[in-house]
């Protein structure tokens, strides 16, 4: 009698939880719609650029992110700082190169979302997941706007990543003595505008 009343509660709770939640919607990212800022910054100075987002999702359930994955096309680094062609593609080569992202082994970065904690504003987020760069994944957190509206989802947010977490440490003053002002800071900072549809 008390196996089956407990049954009962339980399957009473389970209903309760999950039986009013709705269908799952996901939108797929727009790469021609959706922005992707990076800034590095050195002693001297600092330069910054974009880079494509390749493809990627998010997933709502209730109005409400449950998750998304994104995936970067890192041969796509453009540095908008220098006029100078000669000089722009140098350092555009130089970023793609081993020393730092080393893009012809490594052409994709992802980031997974694994959770999304809502901060009691509709569409502000702690948004939690795994961001994988040069094959090296790590946990990262930051807040981000995340908002669903006409059939349409929208994604922004500022990310501040330590490079030298995903063995990026050239000219880092973290691994190298003596660089004075050729020090390269570890920081480097993403702004992204990302744009979906529903799928």
């Amino acid at each position: 009698m008390i196996r089956t009343a407990k049954l009962l509660l339980a399957t009473f709770v389970a209903v309760f939880a999950f039986g009013f939640t709705g269908p799952a919607t996901t939108y797929t990212a727009n790469p021609a719609e959706s922005v992707i800022k990076w800034k590095g910054e050195k002693v001297t100075g600092e330069h910054f650029g974009t880079i494509s987002l390749k493809e990627g999702n998010f997933t709502f359930a209730d109005g409400k992110l449950t998750g998304g994955s994104f995936v970067v096309d890192m041969t796509s680094i453009v540095v908008e700082d220098i006029e100078d062609p000669t000089y722009n593609a140098k350092l555009a080569g130089h970023l793609k190169s081993a020393d730092f992202f080393g893009v012809e082994e490594f052409p994709t970065a992802t980031f997974v979302i694994t959770n999304a904690i809502s901060r009691g504003t509709p569409g502000d987020y702690k948004v939690i997941g795994d961001i994988t760069i040069k094959g090296i994944t790590k946990e990262i957190r930051f807040l981000a706007n995340i908002t669903e509206e006409n059939g349409q989802a929208r994604a922004k947010a500022d990310i501040e990543l330590d490079r030298s977490e995903f063995n990026v440490r050239y000219g880092s003053g973290s691994f190298f003595d003596d660089l004075g002002d050729k020090t390269i800071y570890d920081e480097f900072f993403l702004t992204i505008d990302i744009v979906g549809a529903a799928s």
